[in-house]
């Protein structure tokens, strides 16, 4: 892989990785809810489950996916609900710290599910694969190169998102006490999951 090739991949890395998304948004609402330390388990199943993904488009289940429309909608409708199911525990999240933890729980094995059923993460996928890897005469060597560097921009993007919510922890809190920062900022959050959902249906 050339270096024009390399900075395209880091270009589009970059664009895909830090602009909102599911993760990115979950990442937030759970570390300005529960804390940094409790949304580290999905920050760091967000690389093992999009790299998982990746890997299973390299090998052909992203052509599938391509080739049966009716497969593509599973993804979609099976996202799409996750995601509704989110955003209703973010609308009931109205308290910072432990007592909200079992409310607006996502854990490891959820996020790495997550990916799995994300648009987003498919579009990224099949983008890389198409266009670094498939068909090229170096591709397990491109592969190795690729997928590296794509789970360093997964952990570092939700990573930044979730020092965010974590930093906003105090400010949700209120000069009061009353936790109704918290509530305006879970319906935001909700907003834009719902919105994400939207938009992978006419997708």
């Amino acid at each position: 892989m050339n270096w024009q090739e390399l900075s395209a991949l880091l270009v589009l890395a970059t664009a895909m990785s830090f602009t909102p998304g599911p993760n990115t948004t979950l990442a937030t609402a759970l570390a300005a809810n529960q804390g940094f330390r409790h949304a580290l388990p999905f920050v760091c199943a967000v690389p093992v489950g999009w790299g998982a993904l990746l890997l299973v488009c390299a090998l052909g289940l992203g052509a599938l996916v391509l080739a049966l429309p009716w497969l593509g909608w599973a993804v979609r409708i099976g996202g799409v609900a996750y995601l509704l199911w989110l955003a209703s525990k973010l609308t009931r999240a109205r308290q910072l710290g432990e007592a909200n933890a079992e409310l607006l729980r996502v854990g490891f094995w959820q996020g790495v599910t997550l990916q799995f059923v994300n648009i987003k993460a498919w579009m990224l996928a099949l983008a890389i694969v198409g266009g670094w890897i498939a068909g090229r005469a170096d591709a397990t060597q491109r592969l190795v190169l690729v997928v590296p560097i794509m789970l360093g921009f997964a952990f570092a993007s939700n990573c930044c998102y979730a020092l965010v919510g974590s930093a906003l922890r105090t400010w949700l809190i209120g000069p009061n006490g009353d936790g109704q920062r918290l509530v305006w900022f879970n319906r935001g959050m909700a907003v834009v999951l719902l919105v994400t959902a939207l938009w992978m249906l006419v997708l």
